[in-house]
């Protein structure tokens, strides 16, 4: 076979002692012992054969891995649908021939290669491991390689691919994912996550590119290829100073009395934060000991999630009573998300909501914005962004203020690519988020970053200390000023896409064949849009303005009262996501009100669209 092997071509006697007596099933068993150099995931597929497991084989080894929201993601271990040495290899194989076709230059700018602390000891795969592989493909065909010799924050990659003028960028993360798994985030030359067309043309690539190329399992190559080199420090030091852009108060944080503890989530985000601080004039702050220092193992927590709230962030709670710091910055694994919790004057803590810290995060930057631009400098120029899943409160402070706001498809790949376009048209991007606690603040990086939203919290509520005002009070303003937004996203576990995909084909055949829902139990639906069909009722050619995603469920349901609620599978997860938010006027101040109203319909959607009982569905652990 040459270098771009398909699979097919194998000789299919070669297992007939040890045949499945599936030929497809054999050809790919073949193709996996004969390929992977990765002694405990050979055995692990060895085993399996031995044992007869032909199912789970054939679980393994008969599909592949595909882009979803957030890049290549899965379980570390042997198969080609899981993160191991051999897939990141074939996957690197594919980008290279991709970028080759791509670009002219390709050998002259390079790529980037970041990774967080992931690993197992049971496949013998890291993600520092999973990095050098990325090198060695690239190295052996002659690509410089920028390879950080230590773990960065995912937003350093896209970062870097621009600084350096690269032309694509990968990170080996699962970010916030449960420890089992890892992944593969491709950046393209503009700082942005791939969209399609090219994670199907990458696809296309790696099929054809299965087989490992001389030189590929060659891990050593970055410590010996002079085409290799660390970015770290030239990255971290233009980072920090890029972050002085959206520092406008120095002065109150080099005074301030307020302090803030900080927790990594037995990540990377440690190091990074504290030079942050430190850009913005800070005190350093405050770290939780137990979490501070990389651990693949995330010991301290159930899941290494902080978005799940006050049950992971127990102990930066408890180390902030007894060090009498006022808020708590959480950073999940990889530093690209941010939780937030402020204790209140009765002692209880608030963590407060993806959605409630987009609302004082859009309020702070364009408040910024107003009080330092220069007078000819207008309104109608500035944009923020959201995903459409995530709060509308945005779109009601652009009402008010004049600004620009949109809205684009879940996950931050179409976040970034959006808001390059605006930049390339000489607009100006303030704040950009999705409500699962992703804050992009600026544009220096054109992806989430908590790194960067950790630092800003902290001077807002350093700003608003010297008002006499905490983060929860000056929320309560914002939505006394522009209406409340009351929001409310949760999920269940389905794992059985039979099952998720029949909920879904339902809602599209309700009353009869191809047509939706008009009532929710007893409350009437405006409008309906499915992202994965195209639709939506409210358009005059019944068309989705946001861009068809056949990969993935997602259906919007617009209420008569003002809920708009939405369902939609997760791209990282076995999840059935719903997401449902009450969009109240300024006049509507009865927040109880809202909240029962918006809890009922909630209520309504799980009893009457999702039936968890009748279709096994898991309920998310409190």
């Amino acid at each position: 076979m040459g270098e771009c092997g398909a699979p097919g071509d194998v000789n299919s006697n070669v297992l007939v002692s040890r045949s499945t007596g599936d030929a497809q099933l054999d050809r790919a068993v073949w193709q996996w012992l004969s390929w992977d150099q990765n002694q405990k995931t050979k055995e692990q597929i060895e085993s399996l054969l031995q044992n007869g497991k032909h199912s789970e084989l054939r679980d393994r080894l008969c599909c592949r891995l595909t882009f979803g929201t957030a890049g290549l993601r899965s379980a570390m271990g042997a198969g080609f649908c899981y993160i191991n040495d051999l897939t990141v290899i074939q996957s690197t194989q594919g980008i290279y021939k991709y970028l080759e076709r791509c670009f002219s230059d390709f050998k002259q700018r390079g790529f980037v290669v970041g990774y967080d602390t992931r690993g197992q000891v049971t496949s013998n795969c890291s993600s520092k491991k999973l990095a050098k592989l990325t090198a060695a493909v690239l190295l052996a065909k002659d690509v410089p390689v920028y390879f950080f010799s230590t773990y960065v924050p995912t937003p350093f990659v896209p970062y870097a691919v621009q600084q350096l003028k690269a032309v694509a960028g990968v990170m080996i993360t699962a970010s916030h994912n449960r420890k089992e798994d890892n992944g593969y985030k491709v950046y393209w030359e503009n700082g942005a996550q791939i969209t399609s067309p090219h994670d199907k043309e990458i696809i296309k690539c790696i099929e054809e590119c299965v087989e490992p190329w001389n030189g590929s399992w060659n891990e050593n190559l970055v410590d010996t290829s002079p085409l290799r080199q660390d970015p770290l420090k030239k990255i971290c030091d233009s980072y920090m100073e890029d972050l002085k852009k959206i520092c406008y108060h120095r002065d109150l944080n080099v005074q301030t009395n307020l302090k803030f503890v900080h927790t990594s989530f037995h990540g990377v985000g440690h190091d990074y934060v504290q030079l942050a601080f430190k850009a913005f004039g800070f005190q350093p702050p405050i770290p939780v000991p137990e979490q501070r220092d990389p651990d693949p193992d995330f010991s301290t927590v159930k899941c290494p999630n902080p978005e799940e709230g006050e049950s992971v962030l127990e102990l930066s709670l408890r180390l902030a009573e007894k060090e009498n710091a006022k808020v708590v910055v959480a950073t999940d694994p990889d530093a690209d998300r941010l939780a937030v919790a402020e204790q209140q004057e009765n002692g209880c803590w608030k963590v407060f909501t993806g959605n409630e810290l987009a609302a004082l995060f859009g309020w702070w930057m364009f408040s910024c914005w107003k009080e330092n631009c220069c007078e000819d400098a207008d309104v109608k120029n500035v944009y923020m962004l959201a995903t459409t899943v995530s709060s509308k409160i945005l779109r009601a402070i652009a009402l008010k203020e004049g600004f620009h706001f949109e809205e684009t498809l879940p996950g931050f790949k179409w976040i970034g690519s959006r808001v390059k376009d605006l930049l390339d048209h000489r607009k100006e991007v303030l704040f950009a988020f999705e409500e699962s606690i992703g804050f992009m603040c600026g544009t220096s990086v054109l992806d989430k970053d908590g790194v960067s939203a950790a630092v800003v919290i902290a001077e807002m509520a350093t700003y608003l200390d010297g008002k006499n005002l905490t983060l929860a009070q000056k929320l309560i303003e914002i939505y006394e000023t522009y209406g409340y937004h009351i929001s409310k996203t949760s999920y269940f576990l389905c794992y059985d896409p039979p099952t998720i995909k029949r909920i879904f084909e339902r809602l599209r055949n309700f009353d009869g064949p191809q047509s939706y829902p008009s009532f929710c139990g007893i409350y009437n639906i405006l409008h309906v849009r499915d992202i994965t069909t195209g639709y939506d009722s409210s358009q005059p050619n019944k068309k989705s303005v946001l861009p068809v995603s056949k990969s993935s469920q997602m259906i919007t349901f617009t209420f008569q009262n003002g809920c708009v609620a939405t369902l939609r599978t997760s791209g990282t997860e076995p999840k059935i996501k719903y997401y449902a938010e009450m969009c109240a006027l300024p006049e509507q101040s009865d927040r109880t009100v809202l909240e029962e109203e918006l809890q009922k319909l909630i209520g309504a959607l799980i009893e009457n669209f999702l039936e968890p009982d009748k279709n096994g569905l898991i309920w998310r652990s409190a």
